[in-house]
């Protein structure tokens, strides 16, 4: 299938959601085997054909079968692959199928890590809706397929730390006051000590950022322990600290070191508006200072929606999807450089999407 099997319409990340000033994102996973077949990594090729078979019928059974979009990964392009591993619905692992819901909130890995693999994105924080997603999508399946289980260990997964219950919860917070103020580490060494990890989303940055642009993903250890509730509140819990927490030092950064600030901010927009070309590590950092500007109250004329949404626009996959189907005209030094043509989009998509920023000065 070409790339158009990428989802089509609104995304999910384009909306406000609560506590959006802090957490980006919430995410919940489910792994589910079914019952009577090998692990994916043990199957034979008849299996998992005869396991997406499966999963694809279920699906046709569900109340709205036409809200659902089911995909042969074979017939994806690479470039599809691409957009969709940015977009996390796919994650690198392998998987023969998909099923997916128009705006990419849910969506079902079919012969990845395990014979299923259920995810619903939310924005902002909102654990218990994006549970309510997948567990609606899981019950669904149940209705005509049977998932491996057992009364001592619950679902039964190719990995033993997501056995039990089978979810993963995870959020994505955007940390810019507490990782300038330098106390990023002991903020998430608390929310380590609750029994969660921490990630650093985009790698390493440089200047008053650990994490690349503050963005952290915080998640559950394991599935063994706990219900589905115990373990969704857990994340919740840890995304209000964070919130507060960060809330607490912009205020302090606000009072005590306003000039620092604006300065990182304005560089951060002067750098966007004036650069010709931009890699994804300069817009990462710059979508970064300037959420931390809104966020803070030094700026306006754009939302958290449009800032979250950036961070997917300018992945290399979206844009060499919209260099191979907008019809652009690039200057004659650069024609012949994909690479340069990626950044020189980037750059005019950023300066579009600041094109109402405000400042209040």
């Amino acid at each position: 299938m070409p790339s158009a099997a990428v989802p089509a319409g609104r995304p999910w990340y384009s909306y406000a959601g609560k506590d959006g000033d802090v957490v980006v994102s919430t995410r919940v996973r489910l792994a589910r085997n079914l019952a009577d077949f090998l692990f994916p990594s043990a199957e034979k090729k008849d299996e998992a054909e005869r396991v997406q078979t499966l999963v694809f019928d279920a699906f046709s059974h569900f109340e709205n079968p036409d809200d659902y979009h089911v995909v042969n990964t074979e017939m994806l392009d690479a470039l599809a692959k691409k957009i969709l591993e940015e977009r996390g619905v796919l994650d690198g692992s392998g998987a023969s199928g998909i099923v997916m819901k128009g705006d990419g909130r849910l969506s079902c890995r079919v012969n990845s890590t395990d014979h299923v693999r259920i995810a619903s994105f939310e924005p902002g924080l909102n654990c218990a809706r994006a549970f309510d997603e997948c567990r609606l999508c899981d019950d669904g399946m149940q209705k005509t397929l049977q998932f491996a289980a057992s009364y001592e260990f619950g679902y039964l997964t190719s990995i033993l730390s997501d056995a039990g219950s089978g979810m993963k919860v995870s959020i994505r917070v955007h940390l810019p006051s507490l990782t300038f103020s330098g106390e990023a580490d002991a903020v998430l060494n608390d929310v380590r000590a609750k029994g969660l990890d921490v990630f650093s989303v985009y790698g390493t940055g440089d200047g008053y950022g650990v994490s690349l642009g503050s963005y952290y993903d915080i998640a559950t250890a394991s599935s063994l322990s706990g219900s589905e509730f115990d373990q969704t509140a857990s994340v919740e819990s840890a995304g209000k600290y964070l919130a507060e927490a960060e809330r607490k030092f912009r205020k302090r950064c606000a009072e005590n070191k306003s000039t620092q600030v604006r300065n990182i901010i304005l560089r951060a927009f002067a750098e966007a508006k004036f650069s010709v070309l931009l890699s994804l590590k300069q817009s990462v950092s710059i979508v970064s200072a300037v959420k931390w500007g809104l966020d803070s109250g030094i700026l306006q004329g754009i939302d958290d929606g449009v800032l979250c949404s950036l961070l997917y626009r300018v992945q290399d996959g979206h844009l060499e999807f919209l260099l191979k189907n907008g019809g652009f005209s690039f200057e004659a030094d650069i024609q012949n450089d994909t690479r340069l043509k990626i950044e020189r989009l980037r750059a005019l998509i950023v300066q579009e999407a600041f094109e109402a920023v405000q400042f209040n000065l």
